[in-house]
């Protein structure tokens, strides 16, 4: 009965992802949705970019296990990434109205530089979208009792995200993520309400952890401890500014205001918005103890399901699985479109000047298909976790793109021999110390994060001074 009913309620969202698809009229409305969402849409996409399945399976497991300490890249290095990205990036990239991040990198450099950075934006999301993709398959497999294995429940849940994203874009994503939003969260204030109950109630929960030092966050007064706190920190906060799902879901917004604050207030939402995954994990383990040691030693992501099939009244089991689905779908589609839209508008479309905007949409929807299979692929063959994937897929941007993207838009003497060197010194760096195994202070994207400044710095000042040729100081404005 559960299963059918989740299954409905799956159904009922390719329906409505099927119904926005038919605003979707020319290359532009499928990726930008026509710059016309309002602010309640655009604060609810921008809150559902990081509101999925690490929120909800990934940290709260994290959680358990090692506390606030565990969890400085997420959710506090995406919450403030986002409140950065709409304070400080929103403004001058809504104004270039662009399609890509890759565009902005052609705009203010060239050719070259949009490529390799746009193929970096494309390989982030591998870990992210495979994280979503895992996290259905641990939900069929639940609601099936182990009739249907994690790997088909993957397949089936791609294959879900897939239908409407592929026929509606952006439209589908805003539409479907706007009416997933309230169902994440009354399903899940209800449900925590539940568990806090039976748990005997919200101050014995917040004590117990509070005893067992889950809210400790700080690091220890010693460098390596320090500058690995650091490094947790920046490499979601910073590391996921270039990135083309937050980019699209500011440039879909109506006009500048609702760019800006529709951006900063989901950031706030969802930092703390995300404790509620938190004190349901904690409550769990106040509820049954053995259960979640025993899965702790297995899955620890399944606590929380197991949780509210053994000992949720069934409605209870329904608004969380559907809950639950809401989450996981809502990031699923954005991170879907977004590598998919950067691939076929700056990898494909440069070498193929003549193409019209019914073929560049026909590649955009192709790409999704092709970007599905390659994520399902990993997400069954991998064996990390899905707050470790999404932890992962930040480290090349933040090696790569965060220097070029930044000097661009807040440095006028930033130029393409610059940008060059960056995203050389920056990427080639990061690769040698992943590749030997580096295991001394600091992390490897954040060393290479400095050999990136170093080397738009020195390029910059060695290449010739935009503001003298014909080069512009500042990003100019796309037509």
């Amino acid at each position: 009965m559960l299963l059918n009913l989740v299954i409905a309620y799956l159904v009922l969202s390719i329906a409505i992802g099927l119904y926005a698809a038919t605003r979707v009229h020319n290359s532009r409305d499928y990726i930008t949705a026509g710059r016309n969402l309002p602010m309640p849409v655009v604060i609810a996409m921008v809150f559902a970019t990081w509101f999925g399945a690490e929120t909800v399976l990934g940290i709260s497991a994290t959680f358990l296990d090692e506390g606030f300490r565990g969890l400085i890249s997420d959710p506090l290095g995406a919450s403030l990434c986002l409140v950065l990205f709409g304070l400080v990036f929103a403004r001058p990239l809504y104004r270039m109205n662009l399609l890509t991040l890759g565009d902005y990198f052609r705009v203010r450099y060239n050719r070259g530089t949009e490529l390799v950075l746009s193929l970096c934006i494309v390989l982030s999301y591998l870990g992210w979208v495979a994280a979503q993709v895992t996290a259905l398959g641990l939900v069929f497999n639940v609601l099936s009792a182990d009739a249907v294995s994690t790997r088909q429940g993957m397949m089936i849940g791609a294959g879900v995200v897939l239908t409407y994203t592929l026929f509606g874009g952006m439209w589908s994503v805003a539409v479907t993520t706007f009416v997933q939003m309230i169902v994440i969260i009354v399903g899940l204030l209800m449900v925590t309400s539940e568990a806090a109950e039976q748990a005997g109630g919200v101050a014995t929960v917040i004590s117990a952890a509070h005893a067992e030092g889950k809210f400790e966050f700080l690091p220890r007064l010693e460098f390596v401890d320090m500058v690995g706190w650091i490094a947790a920190l920046f490499t979601m906060m910073l590391g996921s500014i270039p990135q083309q799902d937050v980019f699209q879901r500011v440039n879909s917004s109506k006009d500048e205001r609702i760019a800006v604050w529709g951006t900063t207030l989901g950031g706030i939402g969802y930092f703390f918005f995300a404790a509620v995954p938190l004190f349901l994990a904690y409550s769990a383990k106040l509820v049954d103890a053995d259960m979640v040691e025993r899965l702790s030693a297995i899955d620890s992501q399944l606590i929380l399901p197991t949780m509210v099939v053994e000992y949720m009244p069934f409605y209870m089991q329904v608004i969380f699985f559907g809950a639950l689905l809401s989450v996981i779908m809502s990031t699923a589609s954005g991170t879907l479109l977004a590598p998919s839209v950067t691939f076929s508008e700056n990898v494909i479309r440069p070498f193929r000047p003549r193409m019209t905007d019914r073929q560049l949409l026909w590649t955009t929807r192709m790409t999704v298909a092709v970007f599905t299979l390659i994520v399902t692929a990993y997400a069954i063959a991998t064996e990390a976790s899905i707050h470790t994937m999404v932890e992962n897929a930040y480290r090349i941007t933040l090696a790569g793109a965060f220097v070029p993207l930044t000097a661009g838009l807040f440095w006028r003497r930033a130029n393409s021999l610059g940008a060059a060197l960056a995203v050389a010194f920056g990427l080639l760096t990061w690769l040698a110390l992943e590749l030997v195994g580096f295991e001394g202070p600091g992390e490897p994207q954040l060393i290479g994060l400095l050999a990136s400044a170093i080397g738009m710095i020195v390029g910059s000042l060695l290449g010739p001074d935009p503001r003298r040729s014909n080069e512009s100081g500042a990003a100019p404005a796309a037509t």
